[in-house]
């Protein structure tokens, strides 16, 4: 499979699209133009408008990252795997939670066309979050990312999604054989939202990340375009 990027280059940049309709994707994506060429269709717009925005991306000569983050048991995640290889999305995410069965299941439905990426710990949850949502007390969060991390290694799956400060922690374990996504990417002064553990895109660059996320620190800014550039200049930095 040929992906973009690896873990030696600049991180690949993937504009989120978390808007609620195709007009204003498509608005958004026009805007910003030839800055970029790599986006993710999440559970919002993905369930107002379904595979005609992947569809439209496609033909606008556009990646995609289609970020639902399936859980579910392996024959239904194993379908819903081959349906985003056949609409050609570039990447999508599952819960590593879901156990080696379902990333199997996964890997196998996405085949040679789409890369799996494993959601390790969602980087909205601090550790107690995490011990709440888990019912017992975790080591730290980092040592959760890296658990999780080994189930996605040993099913094969393309990389993992994880918080900028847990990526070294993977590529000392896995080298470049499990790529890392980095979301909450914020340019500095921006604000966090919902978001607990964020980065800086020169922070993600010197980490060694994949691939980053760039939200509403561009989405949400008054110069979309501008903020990109400022964001692609912190990467190649």
């Amino acid at each position: 499979m040929t992906l973009p990027s690896t873990p030696h280059r600049p991180p690949a940049p993937i504009v989120a699209l978390d808007v609620s309709s195709l007009d204003a994707a498509r608005a958004l994506v026009q805007r910003l133009g030839d800055s970029a060429d790599f986006y993710k269709v999440g559970l919002q717009l993905y369930t107002a408008e379904g595979p005609r925005v992947v569809e439209w991306l496609r033909g606008a000569g556009k990646r995609v990252f289609l970020d639902l983050k399936l859980h579910d048991i392996p024959n239904t995640v194993r379908g819903a795997a081959a349906s985003a290889a056949a609409l050609g999305v570039q990447l999508l995410t599952v819960h590593a939670i879901g156990g080696s069965a379902m990333l199997r299941a996964a890997v196998d439905g996405g085949g040679d066309a789409t890369g799996i990426l494993a959601v390790t710990v969602l980087t909205s949850m601090t550790q107690g979050d995490l011990e709440a949502a888990r019912g017992h007390a975790v080591g730290s969060v980092g040592a959760e990312v890296e658990r999780l991390a080994g189930l996605a290694a040993a099913a094969s799956a393309h990389g993992i999604v994880c918080a900028g400060s847990e990526v070294a922690a993977v590529r000392v374990a896995h080298g470049d054989a499990l790529r890392t996504l980095v979301p909450g990417i914020r340019l500095g002064g921006s604000p966090m939202h919902d978001q607990a553990r964020v980065m800086t895109p020169r922070e993600a660059a010197n980490a060694g990340a994949t691939y980053v996320v760039i939200g509403r620190t561009v989405t949400a800014a008054e110069d979309p375009p501008a903020a990109m550039r400022a964001v692609l200049g912190e990467l190649n930095s």
